[in-house]
């Protein structure tokens, strides 16, 4: 969504007729330019500022005019100034419109606009004027064949600018000369406010984007990729719902591999094998059901590379000493996770602890060391474990060659977003229709804020907490209960289908919710598969039998978004719905490790999930961390 901020430049008109004996009539009117001095206008990936001189426009007295004059005038009050320019990084063209918008009180007596003309030149840098441009100021006549400029604008000028340019622009208004005031009754007035729309980015492939606005000292090109480096580049990606990185562009066919920025869930990598091939984390990445990873992603046909190659091969050597895999051992599959190589490129001209793919949290990469693997911990370093450990999944796409970037700058806040994956005006879309990951503006105060994990019911919208629930900024713990077996009325539960209901979430949002919703107990141990949190055996084809029915619970091992999104420092430990045996539970450990503790004795944090109805609706928002959907109950 385009967003202005909008300079208002107040044109008054007050016509005094005064018919003289020969029957000749004229107005005089004041012109008057009024406003700040200086005004920004953000618009997705564009910042431009607006900026006026120190002038004003003040005629008080004057005739109407011909156009030879009004267009030619040059006195202090008879004109008004203003500047157009960016200062975002890198060579991005920008296109923009200046508009102008009838803004005159309906309670003022208006002239009709159809006399007025409207003269935009542009200045060069020698003070001299071009880009003439007369116009009979008549909104009637306007069209919306500009996207930038809503319905009802009159445009004044379309162009585009590199992003360090910057361009000034003479705005000149007055009557038109053959104007006949007479009967029109005196002291009319006509306001006109003069906008600046910016479009977003001009469609680029996204390894353009990334490799002409990544400064070079934070590029490292290896002779087959070239990666991007440094402590916090701007290489964020939203996508599908998650927040990515980009780690590298293909020197040769210019595919773009991500990685997800934080852990989008905990498990086992496998029984007793550190192969990729035929691993539970091989299958959970490119399981294409709703319990895994490319079931829920948008439109993997369209944006990723799905016969990607994906090199695991083994290498004893210490970060620092990690050389370029030679391809002894790959797979190929939509989806995989980076190696050990891929990680350590990123850091030329830092440190480990400080490079960006640092997340500060614990996660597997492909690299085999003989029966274990490579896993980074919490502080960027590399240590080996056993495939039957859980640890954090960061999910690693290659991007398709033809795939581009259309809004954002790659900072955090605000990401790049590609084309086809940056949904706007989507109110009255059904929330059920949307992606796994996206942010819903959901329950109250500080606890507000929530995250699509699925469709599992195939009509409703399964939803998480973004983060666990809090009290005055502070995180909440609960006991699980006496035993393994979650249900409405153990300890976590009562809570969560009682006091979480009427404290944490209001009517307006308890309304949105199914009344029961069937939460699956299937045991997890170490080295089994994530399946068998719901299903009988690792096939996946019968649902367990081990079941409870309640309004409100908690996610289980292995389901989207049951991982940290934050650095280690700021999270907190947190159930899961699995038990691990017959006396211990499955958390999700506040650095990303997927453990397990003793039911009776600890507490832990919460992070609520329900199933909402299959007519909520969206009423605003983009999904976005920074725009989460706002949502109610449809009819």
């Amino acid at each position: 969504m385009v967003k202005t901020k909008k300079e208002i430049v107040i044109i008054g008109l007050i016509v005094l007729m005064i018919i003289a004996l020969i029957g000749v009539s004229y107005a005089a009117f004041r012109f008057i330019g009024e406003g700040t001095k200086v005004n920004t206008i953000t618009t997705g990936s564009i910042t431009m500022t607006y900026e006026e001189s120190d002038n004003t426009i003040n005629l008080t007295g004057a005739l109407p005019t011909t156009d030879a004059t009004g267009k030619t005038r040059l006195n202090q009050g008879e004109y008004f100034d203003f500047t157009v320019s960016s200062n975002i990084s890198g060579d991005v063209n920008i296109n923009y419109e200046i508009s102008a918008k009838d803004v005159t009180s309906s309670s003022a007596n208006k002239i009709d606009g159809s006399n007025i003309k409207l003269y935009l030149t542009r200045l060069t840098d020698d003070g001299e004027e071009e880009l003439m441009t007369p116009e009979v100021y008549n909104e009637e006549v306007s069209s919306n064949s500009f996207t930038g400029r809503p319905v009802g604008e009159m445009s004044l000028y379309t162009s585009s600018m590199n992003s360090s340019e910057s361009n000034t622009y003479r705005l000149r208004m007055w009557v038109s000369d053959d104007y006949n005031p007479q009967g029109d009754g005196g002291n009319l007035q006509f306001s006109v406010q003069i906008n600046v729309y910016g479009l977003d980015r001009v469609a680029e492939e996204a390894s353009t984007v990334l490799l002409n606005n990544i400064p070079k000292e934070n590029q490292f090109d290896d002779g087959v990729d070239t990666f991007i480096t440094g402590e916090d580049p701007n290489n964020y990606i939203w996508y599908s719902g998650k927040l990515w990185r980009a780690v590298s562009v293909n020197n040769e066919v210019k595919t773009t591999k991500l990685v997800t920025q934080w852990d989008i869930s905990v498990i086992s990598y496998d029984n007793d094998s550190s192969a990729f091939e035929g691993s539970y984390m091989e299958e959970w990445l490119n399981d294409t059901t709703v319990d895994g990873f490319l079931g829920n992603l948008r439109e993997p046909g369209k944006f990723i590379v799905t016969d990607s190659v994906w090199d695991t091969t083994e290498d004893f050597n210490g970060l620092g000493s990690i050389t370029r895999p030679d391809g002894t051992t790959t797979v190929t599959a939509p989806v995989g996770l980076l190696n050990v190589y891929e990680y350590q490129s990123s850091y030329h001209g830092t440190t480990y602890s400080n490079g960006y793919l640092n997340n500060g949290l614990i996660w597997w990469t492909l690299t085999q060391v003989g029966e274990d693997l490579r896993i980074i911990i919490d502080h960027g370093i590399m240590y080996m474990n056993a495939p039957i450990d859980s640890y954090g999944v960061r999910p690693s796409i290659n991007l398709k060659s033809d795939v581009k970037i259309v809004d954002g700058d790659g900072t955090i806040d605000n990401p790049y977003r590609l084309e086809g994956d940056n949904d706007s005006n989507l109110s009255g879309t059904l929330l059920n229709t949307r992606y796994s990951g996206e942010y819903i503006r959901f329950g109250n105060d500080e606890n507000n804020l929530y995250r699509i994990v699925s469709h599992e019911n195939g009509t409703g919208t399964k939803i998480v907490s973004a983060e666990p629930l809090k009290n005055s900024d502070t995180f909440i713990t609960s006991a699980f209960g006496d035993t393994v077996t979650f249900s409405s009325t153990n300890t976590i539960g009562t809570f969560l289908n009682g006091d979480y209901l009427t404290s944490y979430v209001d009517s307006t949002y308890s309304d949105m919710i199914e009344d029961s919703t069937t939460w699956y107990l299937g045991t997890v141990g170490s080295g089994t598969s994530y399946k068998l949190a719901k299903y009988t055996d690792v096939t996946g084809n019968t649902a367990t039998s081990n079941v409870t029915q309640a309004k409100v619970g908690l996610l289980r091992m292995g389901e989207l978004m049951a991982g940290q999104f934050d650095r280690y420092a700021n999270n907190l430990t947190y159930w899961m719905l699995t038990p691990y045996s017959a006396s211990h539970m499955r958390v999700v450990y506040y650095n990303g490790d997927g453990y397990y503790y003793f039911v009776p004795n600890d507490t832990y944090g919460i992070r609520p999930s329900l199933n909402l109805k299959s007519n909520v609706v969206i009423t605003g928002g983009n999904g976005t961390k920074n725009n989460p959907f706002q949502i109610e109950l449809g009819s």
